[in-house]
């Protein structure tokens, strides 16, 4: 009966461990432990999700997808004009106030929004065997 009493005082503070909390206890095994297997694990998970995703292609309805590709290549063909437009104006304004410096960047604006109207829309047009 003695030795039962020695174990579980009345005195809170010697009841207590005298080590580190649990939330303490718990930062090294989150280091040690947990993140390196979250690393080992993630890439066989995500191999595992394209698989499942894979298999279920058989399954997908691309009815539409003709239809939506066509939406953006009407999109790349609008929005390439506008760059193309919008850098051939920014550079005009630029070269006519005699600042041919300050109008390179319009310039390549322009021909990166041609580069947008050629190669985008033909590059989504090929997508679903599209003619331009």
């Amino acid at each position: 009966m003695n030795r039962f009493r020695r174990l579980f005082r009345s005195d809170a503070t010697r009841n207590r461990p005298s080590g580190p909390s649990g939330f303490r206890r718990a930062q090294p095994f989150l280091k040690a432990k947990l993140l390196p297997a979250i690393r080992t694990m993630a890439p066989t998970l995500l191999a595992l999700t394209l698989t499942s995703a894979a298999h279920a292609q058989g399954t997908m309805d691309f009815s539409g997808a003709t239809t939506l590709m066509q939406t953006f290549k009407t999109f790349a063909i609008y929005a390439g004009a506008v760059i193309c437009f919008g850098g051939l104006i920014f550079a005009g304004i630029r070269m006519m106030s005699g600042r041919f410096q300050e109008a390179i960047p319009g310039l390549f604006g322009a021909l990166f929004g041609a580069a947008v109207l050629g190669w985008g829309a033909g590059w989504i047009g090929s997508l679903t065997g599209q003619t331009m």
